[in-house]
């Protein structure tokens, strides 16, 4: 599990686990909003022409409608390299939780 003296070297799964994991879907929406300002998602070239500016895909899971891919900012997110997130284009391909199979293992074990 994800503490302190090892959170920068932690996975992403274990810091999903240590913060996030039984969470309800409302409250991550909330801890989405917390985390906005870090976001880069609305100055993304994918997102600019959804006008999504309060999109925190990597949390949230992708946009609603269909996105054309045209660059992705992930990489240089601040939220990326907290969370140590190693996907990209979280708009079309789903939330980090998905991406890792995590959300598969929730579902199974309620």
């Amino acid at each position: 599990m994800a503490d302190i003296e090892t959170w920068t070297k932690d996975s992403f799964e274990a810091k999903y686990k240590a913060l996030m994991a039984g969470m309800s879907e409302a409250d991550m929406k909330k801890s989405a909003v917390q985390v906005l300002h870090l976001c880069r998602c609305n100055k993304c070239p994918t997102n600019t022409e959804a006008g999504e500016t309060t999109a925190v895909y990597c949390t949230l899971g992708r946009a609603d409608r269909g996105l054309e891919r045209k660059g992705c900012l992930c990489s240089d997110c601040a939220i990326t390299r907290t969370m140590s997130l190693r996907w990209d284009y979280y708009c079309t391909k789903g939330s980090a939780v998905e991406l890792s199979g995590l959300k598969a293992v929730e579902t199974e074990s309620v």
